[in-house]
């Protein structure tokens, strides 16, 4: 009986080591997920500084707590324009993204959620359409609606990162 309650714990610890917890977030009408690791948190608002000469998807930066975080539009970084879409956008997704925080301005949080690593899909050439395939880790369908997995490690190529780099330092000399 022993060894029963033990194949059972051990079967349950194998499906959670393949369990992958996700943010979601909206933009436009496409939902989108981060792995939950990389959300050091999320913040509905925080008045931005804006940068001068930084890239054009750089809103500015933001002082959280006396860190400068550089802040991110990601509807902007991956072209997802809507003319309908809310000016008044206050979701940052603050990411540790390999030692760096960076925010990432999103139109809503929608929820965490708990996935089967399996489950993850390549993402059709239809789906990415309008997105550079290298951010796209894959596709999750979720109760009939795709959410696209986005790869942080890829949004922002090399010299992307060092010209953030020199934003966030710019900032902190103004200061």
């Amino acid at each position: 009986m022993a060894t029963e309650g033990y194949a059972y714990s051990r079967i349950t610890q194998e499906e959670s080591e393949s369990l992958m917890q996700l943010v979601g977030f909206k933009i436009a009408d496409e939902l989108f997920g981060v792995d939950i690791l990389m959300v050091q948190e999320i913040i509905r608002s925080a008045p931005i500084t804006a940068v001068p000469n930084s890239p054009d998807f750089v809103e500015g930066v933001i002082n959280l707590r006396g860190d400068i975080i550089p802040v991110i539009d990601l509807r902007k970084r991956l072209n997802l324009f809507d003319e309908n879409s809310e000016q008044n956008r206050t979701w940052i997704l603050i990411l540790d993204i390999g030692g760096r925080v960076t925010g990432f301005i999103v139109d809503s949080v929608t929820e965490v959620l708990k996935i089967d690593e399996g489950d993850i899909e390549h993402a059709p050439e239809i789906i990415v359409a309008g997105l550079e395939s290298q951010y796209i880790r894959g596709v999750i369908d979720i109760e009939g609606d795709l959410l696209i997995l986005l790869d942080f490690n890829r949004i922002l190529l090399l010299d992307e990162i060092k010209r953030l780099k020199k934003v966030k330092s710019e900032a902190l000399d103004a200061s």
